[in-house]
């Protein structure tokens, strides 16, 4: 029984995850429209997402995720082929 209520946790935490990414197309998108460049969307959004994180979590979650984002950088996972949403 243990096993399907990972399974199925792990399916919400994907659809979650497909939502958030395509609540921030929408909203990169609406960006670009506007004028804004890429460059300032992502540091907004970096910089919210790194404000919230840290007030929810704490400043030890908000490092550690950025770590884990720098390993994915270096690794060469958000490369244009290589980006799954």
């Amino acid at each position: 029984m243990e096993r399907g209520l990972t399974d199925i946790e792990a399916l919400v935490r994907e659809e979650k995850r497909l939502t958030a990414v395509e609540s921030h197309n929408e909203a990169w998108a609406e960006g670009l429209s506007a004028g804004i460049e890429p460059e300032i969307i992502a540091e907004a959004a970096l910089a919210t997402a790194f404000a919230e994180l840290t007030r929810c979590s704490g400043e030890k979650a908000a490092l550690a995720l950025l770590d884990r984002m720098r390993e994915k950088v270096l690794a060469g996972e958000f490369d244009r082929a290589m980006l799954r949403h």
